[in-house]
């Protein structure tokens, strides 16, 4: 029985997919210092023929076969998924030719990475342009020829450019959530069509998530790190958006001012996201909330004035307005209101 100590600070690790980085670094240090030790356990499958990629980050189950599909013409295979499911498969990831952090705050796991001697690419395949970057520095990283490179693009490219062409998006949307993924929806959004002014995430800015923060950056997008709820609030009221992607109080928030909102969690990271199977698979579920619109006008002039303010509550008789109340004791006593 391995037993592993683990540094941290009361409340100091402010969301799950950081607190799960700082359990992957743990486990991959003393995976490393096994592995230098000797002999380790092979992965079930036995060891890939082909260099492997390890994926860095929690992934929709579709997104790691959608990686390999675009690893195998480069000669490459995806390997496997950093928080791990096994304990040997930890050796595996790091017995790698490099690593993709697709969240690129996973820095705990990136300096035992970087360690072992493993370069990391940050970044993910998402839409056309993120596709494009991705496949060019997985190919620097593993020594890939040009050539081959260049040839992969040609062929994947054209299918993610119609994918998105066949399911457009057009609206304002402003994004938000703690999962690791934000920067990486948004792109894909906007190459959807969508008009993306605010990016919150709980999630801290890292060099891995530089290439998305200036993809973002240069089509006019504010990007909040370690976002508050509060900025993320105020970000809704600023923009009025036609759709707010965010935590559960975010979604509140906007559905309270008749905007349709959709939480982050469930119904956005829960869908594929890269290559050609990620291209338009938002456009469904954020089409159908951008089309509900009138449905909240709806519901909003219908219960307008109830169950807020100084009508909340249950009371056994009519409620009066505070303000009401005290003009009405003013008047009784002939004097102010103190």
């Amino acid at each position: 029985m391995r037993i592993i100590g683990i540094d941290v600070p009361g409340f100091g690790v402010p969301t799950h997919a950081e607190a799960k980085d700082v359990l992957s670094g743990a486990m991959l240090k003393y995976a490393r210092s096994e592995a230098e030790s000797g002999p380790v356990q092979a992965p079930r499958g036995g060891r890939s023929q082909k260099p492997t990629v390890t994926l860095l980050g929690e992934m929709f189950p579709a997104d790691p076969v959608g990686v390999g599909m675009l690893l195998e013409p480069l000669g490459l295979a995806a390997g496997p998924v950093v928080p791990t499911r096994e304990w040997r498969e930890l050796y595996a990831a790091l017995d790698c030719a490099a690593v993709a952090a697709i969240h690129p705050y996973y820095t705990a796991s990136i300096r035992e990475f970087e360690a072992a001697g493993r370069p990391v690419v940050g970044s993910a395949p998402v839409g056309y342009d993120g596709t494009a970057a991705w496949l060019e520095a997985i190919g620097n990283a593993c020594n890939v020829p040009e050539a081959k490179v260049a040839a992969v693009k040609n062929s994947v490219l054209p299918m993610i450019s119609a994918a998105l062409a066949k399911a457009p998006i057009d609206g304002t949307i402003t994004l938000s959530g703690y999962e690791g993924s934000e920067l990486l929806v948004a792109r894909l959004l906007i190459e959807s069509g969508a008009h993306v002014p605010y990016v919150g995430t709980a999630a801290p800015k890292t060099r891995w998530s530089d290439p998305d923060r200036e993809w973002l950056q240069a089509r006019g997008v504010t990007i909040q790190f370690r976002a508050s709820l509060e900025q993320d609030k105020v970000a809704v009221d600023a923009v009025k958006p036609d759709l707010a992607i965010g935590t559960t109080p975010v979604v509140q928030h906007a559905k309270q001012q008749s905007i349709p909102a959709l939480y982050f969690t469930n119904l956005i990271s829960a869908r594929p996201l890269m290559g050609a199977a990620g291209a338009g698979s938002l456009a469904q579920v954020v089409n159908a909330a951008l089309a509900s619109k009138s449905r909240f006008d709806r519901m909003t002039a219908f219960f307008d004035g109830v169950g807020s303010g100084d009508t909340a509550g249950i009371w056994d008789r009519m409620p009066e307005a505070s303000d009401q109340a005290a003009k009405a004791k003013s008047s009784k006593s002939g004097g102010g209101v103190l």
